[in-house]
């Protein structure tokens, strides 16, 4: 892997091996963006992702397998980060089940890998950010942490937390010009909804103004916005959802 270089800015996208995180990588190197990347189970996935966007965009990538619940991996992998310039936790999963037949450790690994690691990732992206007096932290959310949802009660929450950290971090670190910003998820192309069948993912595509599922590359797309946007723009939570929520 290239080393990188101080000109270009450099973004962190951890669960970058295939969906929204992989989509967004796609479109940050596009952009010019010198890029960290993470995923804790697919890593082949990764360096071949990581591979080809070095060879077409010419930008330097960097591959880490790191499960982002884990706080020593996460302390871990900040030992090789020394500049940074966005942070985009995308790490996420999902549990579709009854709450009252959901077990403890289900519950706490969910809450571990989708708002534990934003805590864990931040801590140690916002010392880097201060030296700079500048950056930008995008956490990926859901629609279902603005309004919940039946048996993904564990997840709503987790999003729903998500949601008022974004809140709450991005007023702390407004003075420093960092900005904080969430982007919450309608229903998006991406393997998270193998749970569902064909005729539920049709279901659920009737109930969407916009008539069709969210693209990853249009997520991608406006991370990349977010990133890009007026430094005045901090503590939202911007919705893409075809106009369902």
């Amino acid at each position: 892997m290239q080393n990188h270089s101080t000109d270009k800015p450099i973004a962190l996208i951890t669960g970058a091996s295939r969906g929204i995180g992989a989509a967004t990588a796609r479109v940050f190197a596009e952009a010019g963006y010198e890029l960290v990347l993470t995923c804790n189970r697919s890593f082949a996935e990764l360096q071949e992702l990581a591979r080809t966007l070095e060879t077409e965009y010419k930008i330097s990538c960097r591959p880490f397998q790191a499960d982002m619940g884990n706080f020593e991996q996460v302390k871990a992998l900040f030992s090789h980060i020394d500049r940074l310039d966005v942070l985009i936790n995308n790490a996420g999963i999902s549990y579709v089940g009854l709450l009252s037949e959901m077990e403890a450790e289900d519950w706490q690994r969910i809450m571990s890998v989708n708002l534990d690691s934003c805590f864990y990732t931040c801590k140690y992206a916002i010392p880097l950010m201060l030296k700079r007096h500048e950056g930008r932290i995008i956490n990926i959310s859901s629609v279902w942490g603005n309004v919940g949802a039946s048996m993904e009660v564990a997840y709503s929450a987790s999003k729903g937390g998500l949601n008022s950290f974004t809140k709450a971090l991005a007023k702390e670190l407004a003075p420093s010009n960092i900005q904080v910003n969430a982007i919450a998820c309608g229903v998006i192309d991406t393997a998270m909804n193998a749970c569902f069948s064909k005729e539920e993912l049709q279901a659920l595509r009737e109930e969407i103004p916009a008539d069709r599922i969210g693209a990853p590359e249009e997520v991608g797309r406006l991370v990349l916005q977010t990133a890009q946007a007026p430094s005045y723009m901090t503590g939202q939570i911007i919705t893409i959802d075809g106009g369902w929520n």
